[in-house]
């Protein structure tokens, strides 16, 4: 499968995922540069990795979502292709407005850096068919701006439309509803806190993170 990650001035996890994405596939990732106005053909998946994109002024992930490349991806998100953001690049899909809601400073003002438990909320493709519904999963979060806040009408409809990925198993952040995890209408967007990435081989405590990028690979090299 051919999978491309997305660079930012300021990404410090774009390595991280790119070895997770070799290590699942076999292929190594397309880096696409922030300025790029399109993406490379044939991919099977675009990660939009964790970092501090831009420094994170204005606000975390604001100038990133208005880079050219994200309007590539959003294009390619419209048309079926699975996209995923991790950490900061969660922030960046909600500030391009693929995916409602924003993520805010975290309850305290902490930087949260440690293993968390999850609930998967549903198994559905592209990305959660190797899950059971509500299993309990543990992955590292590393973030400062991860609370994830929406009006309560918003907040409902997610809940009623199913859209809600993955929630922490105990409060981490202050995060409404306790939500670590989001898809977009059609399933196929997926911006998250907690990084699946640091979670790929027995090395790193296990393999929970790992088999997100297992169900991707999985329904594409099908299809």
């Amino acid at each position: 499968m051919k999978t491309a990650v997305i660079v930012f001035p300021g990404s410090n996890c774009d390595r991280d995922i790119a070895v997770a994405l070799e290590r699942v596939t076999g292929t190594t990732p397309d880096m696409v540069w922030h300025a790029e106005p399109t993406l490379p053909e044939g991919l099977g998946l675009v990660a939009v990795p964790g970092g501090f994109s831009y420094g994170d002024y204005l606000r975390s992930g604001a100038m990133a979502a208005r880079a050219p490349v994200m309007r590539a991806v959003a294009d390619a998100a419209e048309g079926g292709l699975p996209v995923l953001g991790i950490c900061n690049g969660f922030q960046v899909l909600t500030e391009a407005g693929m995916l409602p809601g924003a993520l805010m400073r975290n309850a305290g003002i902490d930087f949260v850096c440690r293993e968390v438990a999850l609930t998967v909320e549903g198994a559905r493709p592209p990305f959660f068919d190797r899950y059971q519904p509500g299993e309990r999963i543990v992955l590292p979060v590393a973030h400062h701006d991860g609370n994830y806040t929406a009006d309560d009408e918003t907040l409902d409809r997610l809940e009623g439309e199913g859209r809600i990925a993955l929630r922490y198993a105990e409060p981490v952040n202050g995060s409404a509803r306790n939500i670590a995890g989001l898809l977009n209408e059609r399933g196929n967007v997926l911006g998250m806190m907690p990084h699946p990435e640091r979670r790929i081989e027995a090395a790193h405590g296990g393999v929970d993170g790992r088999r997100l990028f297992e169900a991707v690979f999985d329904l594409v090299s099908a299809a």
